[in-house]
């Protein structure tokens, strides 16, 4: 059984170090993240360090240049090497540092790590190089791969006890990963049309005539790009507008995580709004001051407070 913060005893040399390369890892690969788990405290940072480090193994796996057998190969060793987290077996001076990072995780908070084996079978669809015909379909992809990480983070998180609905913010965890998880797939689809990759749906793709594709920095002849983009930045906003409901049912701290890390990327869902073609010529980001800003205003309270008086107007 996982134990609360306060039973643990003070980490060890060998746990310290593993969180340390794990933030190290996190700072550098994640600065949107990054911006998120600074402002909570330093038991929850270094875990959530871990679940990415963790996480970002599993991604590095899939997007590699190695043949489709080996990268399942690796994936199947780093569940297999879960399960050892899982069942208690990795020691402080084990040689693997996130490894090391992780099992002292899951020993202080009570992390889901089902939630990466889901991710590590999002990845595997993505060797296997599966596309999808519908929403429908695409949502059980955007579950594995980031509504999971939501479900995980919330492990670490933890809820207010007799927070309103929830019963819920395991539900609207694994809806904010979705809306984040699209907003990336709009974000990155033109890196990922190099790749071989497309993720829209191909229902949707077909309606706004883009079934060609994204391989040119502008949009194929006859192709109403600006009316796919809009269409599911809408479907991403509805997402979000869901998945914000979670945040007061979490304390101050883990809810100003939470935001800063949405907000970024709603702030690039308006980016991308306002001009849809520049995800064909770059990926767009947001400077760093205006990270700072979204930040500030999640550790502010700004959004929790909103969601708070709409919910509450919706109980009246």
């Amino acid at each position: 059984m996982s134990r609360t913060v306060e039973e643990q005893t003070e980490t060890s040399a060998p746990v310290q170090a593993a969180y340390s390369y794990c933030e190290a890892v996190t700072g550098r690969q994640a600065r949107n993240f990054a911006y998120g788990i600074r402002l909570l405290p330093t038991e929850k940072r270094q875990a959530m360090s871990a679940l990415y480090a963790f996480s970002r193994r599993v991604d590095d796996i899939g997007d590699g240049t190695l043949a489709p057998e080996t990268k399942r190969d690796r994936l199947e060793s780093t569940r297999a090497l879960l399960e050892r987290i899982r069942k208690d077996e990795v020691d402080e001076d084990d040689t693997d540092p996130v490894a090391v990072a992780l099992a002292d995780a899951s020993r202080r908070f009570p992390i889901p790590l089902g939630g990466l084996d889901e991710l590590i079978d999002g990845v595997l669809m993505d060797v296997r190089g599966e596309t999808y015909e519908t929403w429908d379909d695409l949502k059980v992809y955007c579950r594995c791969v980031a509504g999971a990480i939501g479900r995980l983070s919330l492990g670490v998180f933890g809820t207010q006890p007799g927070a309103y609905g929830v019963e819920r913010a395991s539900e609207y965890a694994d809806t904010l990963g979705l809306a984040l998880q699209l907003t990336n797939i709009l974000r990155d689809v033109r890196e990922d049309a190099g790749n071989g990759r497309t993720y829209l749906p191909a229902d949707d793709l077909a309606k706004f005539g883009c079934g060609d594709g994204f391989a040119e920095e502008t949009p194929a002849e006859g192709a109403d790009f600006t009316g796919l983009v809009h269409f599911e930045v809408r479907r991403a906003r509805a997402l979000f507008a869901e998945g914000y409901r979670l945040l007061p049912m979490l304390d101050r701290r883990s809810g100003a995580c939470v935001a800063a890390m949405a907000g970024i990327y709603r702030r690039l869902l308006d980016r991308i709004e306002r001009d849809p073609e520049a995800v064909l010529r770059g990926r767009v980001s947001l400077p760093g001051r205006e990270k700072a800003y979204v930040a500030v205003r999640g550790l502010s309270g700004l959004d929790t407070r909103h969601i708070s008086r709409r919910t509450i107007r919706r109980r009246a």
